[in-house]
């Protein structure tokens, strides 16, 4: 939000200087985001040229001698300007001058071997128009040698401002302007809007079909206007803030949209074909807007139509049809209400930013509706004449104020200022609301020009910002009741932790887009209606991610794309099953990609580095898990996994018959085909919340050591069974014989011939025992052994090879 020091002193009577106001706008909460000075146009002075010769080697130049008022001699100045003669009177810009028009910093130089002090200036050069026809011609009265941008009312300081989404009241230089006096920084002026008598009823008439869409709207017309340009101060005030001077009917909207926080749209009457219909658009509906291009407007969009066609992008732009011009001599004034959040989604939706778009889908003043018609029409008679008729009003059924009962005491206890209770009423009456009571509980009554008020809070902060924030005094945050108290929830404790078990392995940290496209959602079990969103910021990324891989594997291929091919990745963030909290879940995930194994990645002088694996991708889901407190000895994997892996490469992480902890594996051509992207690829999921929580309480104390003071001994079986058995089965038979002295199973080695019989494999497993209580004798290990048999053959049906 830009506007001048002059500006908001048309509504704020104050003596405040410049770097005051600025301060307080920002004590406020109106933080200042610039202030232009105007310092650059201080180099111009008004100076008289005195002669202008003929160039002697070009016929479009001229040689001038300029008087910049200094008392000294003429300065010589080489200008091909075609009204440069003589007596005229223009801006001076001298050596080392920056020029903002053509972005040139002067210098003394020659043009066509003669030397040039300096440049009699355009008003395009000086950016006060498009008028580059010729240089500055100011009046025979101009003071020489004082400054042009004083003369010209240039030096007039612009001030921009940062608005947050919830003041809609501050779009407008008078809404500003109100809570400064608020503040104590001056008298706000009276905003009062005098009605204009008109003359007969409005010819053209509104039927609303869509009151959701449009709560009011208000019709006037002006005949006999004479449109042209726009006063001098009034082109001044909207190339200050960045707009473009059209003519008087639009440069009048323009600015008081910026005035007042009223945006306002004028109809070239003639050229509208009987009365005017707000109505949601029919899908496929054309309109050709006012910046020149075509918008095809859908059913949910709210637009205003006469008989013919549509007319206007009902709160964002008006038509080119019906727009106005220099032939304009009749129009049609409307000032209206539009739903905030049609308003917003339409903008989006056709990529449309305008002024007035900005406002309306934050709120507009209900009860502005007409006064900002009023003071519309009352500059349109004033710059253009005419005759008005009266205003045609529709749909307004009249601003209820929505009543807050506000607890003086919640200012102590929220902000820690203690203000009077008369002081904080005070400030909510200078701000317009209405207090209303004598006891600790007041109710207040809110301003049209405030729907961001809705409870108690948000009075609190109005005191709290007009008394000060910066009387808020400084204190310490309350001592925690336990120095090793408990801070972390035991997921912020296992995320921390598995992210710092993958980085050590290797893998660096991504963060990835929680909303993915459709068909990589389906592909990965997602897809369901629930999730889709219901405005995507892209087409592709329509949908809540089903799972972090396909996000992650996208990221590698971009890598790859760039020439990073060896890439390991992960990333411990939330995915979606369904749109209520518990179908939320916390998952770790990583890929690995090439030849980015654990051990490194790319070529060697012995030989290229193996590509990952099914086996990569297994270590990684184990470290995560291990590192996150699951019981990594009591796991059980499995082969197989979701449809995304390839069958016959990947495996399930369980922890008993039905907690699966995770997944696994190499994923399927079909898959990598699917996300476009190459392989070699692997990777795994692990669900973190999954993980049982421990029995044991947490201690900082690590348990006591306990050693064996006896010897370990090795022992190695070889048993026969179907090649359908798993080896981890196995193991875990051999490990179940007595869990008190075998400490660990391993398989080393398998063989599968004729001699064993058809489908039958040979499994080689070396089984670790410890004694605990004493030496065990040639006996002890007879019986130990007689139930490690007999276990295997029990769960596995295998004998002992002989």
């Amino acid at each position: 939000m830009k506007f001048t020091l002059s500006w908001l002193k048309d509504h704020l009577k104050t003596d405040a200087s410049l770097d005051r106001i600025v301060e307080r706008l920002t004590s406020i909460g109106l933080e200042v985001e610039s202030v232009d000075d105007k310092a650059a146009l201080k180099p111009f002075v008004i100076a008289k040229v005195l002669t202008a010769e003929k160039h002697p080697d070009a016929d479009k130049l001229r040689v001038l001698t300029v008087d910049i008022g200094d008392g000294k001699s003429p300065i010589q100045v080489v200008c091909g300007a075609p009204n440069a003669r003589a007596g005229l009177i223009g801006a001076f810009a001298a050596p080392g001058a920056y020029i903002p028009g053509i972005d040139v910093t002067l210098s003394v130089g020659k043009i066509r071997g003669v030397e040039s002090h300096g440049m009699m200036c355009s008003e395009r050069e000086l950016e006060l128009s498009e008028e580059h026809d010729g240089i500055i011609d100011l009046p025979a009265d101009a003071p020489v040698g004082t400054s042009f941008a004083t003369y010209a009312h240039l030096d007039d300081p612009v001030i921009e401002i940062g608005l947050t989404p919830n003041r809609p009241d501050a779009t407008g230089v008078y809404g500003i302007a109100r809570d400064l006096a608020a503040s104590g920084l001056g008298t706000l002026k009276n905003g009062v809007v005098e009605p204009v008598k008109g003359s007969g009823a409005c010819p053209v008439k509104v039927t609303i079909e869509a009151p959701d869409l449009c709560p009011g709207f208000a019709l006037r017309r002006v005949a006999g206007v004479k449109n042209g340009h726009s006063p001098k101060w009034l082109q001044q005030r909207l190339l200050a803030i960045g707009l473009r001077p059209i003519n008087a009917l639009v440069d009048i909207t323009n600015y008081i949209t910026f005035d007042r926080g009223r945006p306002l749209h004028v109809f070239d009457a003639a050229k509208v074909k009987g009365n005017l219909t707000v109505r949601r658009a029919k899908d496929g509906e054309t309109v050709l807007a006012l910046d020149g291009r075509e918008y095809t407007l859908t059913p949910d969009m709210c637009a205003i139509a006469d008989d013919n066609s549509v007319e206007s992008i009902a709160g964002i732009m008006g038509g080119e049809h019906t727009g106005s011009d220099e032939a304009t001599t009749d129009v049609l004034i409307e000032s209206a209400l539009w739903d905030p959040i049609a308003t917003a989604r339409t903008g989006r939706e056709l990529g449309i930013i305008t002024d007035a778009r900005y406002r309306f889908e934050r709120g507009v003043d209900p009860e502005f509706m007409v006064p900002g018609l009023e003071l519309a029409t009352r500059m349109v008679l004033d710059l253009c004449g005419g005759t008005p008729s009266e205003i045609e009003v529709t749909g307004y059924a009249g601003h209820k104020p929505k009543v807050v009962s506000f607890p003086v005491s919640e200012v102590k206890r929220l902000t820690g200022l203690d203000v009077p209770k008369a002081e904080s009423l005070d400030i909510l009456k200078r701000l317009g609301f209405g207090p209303n009571g004598s006891g600790d509980v007041v109710d207040v009554s809110v301003p049209s020009w405030r729907p961001d008020v809705d409870g108690k809070a948000d009075l609190v902060e109005e005191v709290m910002r007009i008394h000060g924030v910066d009387e808020i005094a400084p204190q310490p945050l309350p001592s925690h009741g336990r120095v090793n108290g408990k801070i972390l929830t035991p997921l912020q404790v296992r995320s921390r932790a598995a992210r710092r078990a993958l980085a050590v392995r290797g893998m660096m940290e991504a963060v990835t887009w929680s909303f993915i496209p459709a068909r990589h959602a389906e592909a990965f079990g997602g897809g369901q209606p629930e999730l889709k969103l219901a405005n995507p910021i892209a087409a592709d990324m329509s949908d809540m991610r089903p799972s972090l891989l396909p996000g992650l594997i996208s990221a590698a291929q971009r890598n790859a794309d760039r020439g990073f091919g060896d890439v390991a990745l992960f990333e411990v963030s939330g995915t979606y099953e369904g749109d209520t909290p518990d179908r939320q879940r916390r998952v770790a995930a990583g890929i690995r990609r090439g030849t980015a194994r654990l051990e490194g990645s790319g070529r060697s002088w012995a030989g290229n580095a193996q590509n990952v694996g099914v086996f990569d991708a297994k270590a990684d889901a184990l470290a995560a898990l291990e590192a996150c407190g699951a019981p990594v000895d009591r796991l059980q994997i499995e082969a197989g996994g979701p449809g995304w892996y390839h069958p016959g490469r990947s495996g399930l992480i369980k922890l008993g018959p039905k907690t699966v902890l995770g997944h696994f594996g190499e994923f399927h051509p079909r898959t990598l085909e699917l996300l476009d992207v190459s392989g070699p690829l692997a990777g795994f999921e692990v669900f973190v919340d999954a993980i049982p929580e421990s029995k044991a309480k947490p201690t900082r104390t690590k348990p006591k050591l306990e050693l064996s003071a006896f010897q370990a001994v090795k022992r190695d079986f070889a048993f026969v069974v179907d090649k359908a058995v798993e080896a981890q089965t196995l193991t875990r038979a051999a490990l179940g014989a007595d869990k008190k002295l075998i400490t660990a199973v391993s398989v080393f080695d398998i063989f599968e011939g004729a001699s064993l019989g058809a489908d039958k494999k040979s499994v080689a497993i070396e089984v670790s025992i410890q004694p605990v209580e004493k030496t065990l004798t040639d006996e002890d290990f007879e019986q130990l052994a007689g139930r490690i048999v007999e276990n295997v053959k029990k769960q596995t049906g295998g004998v002992l090879r002989g």
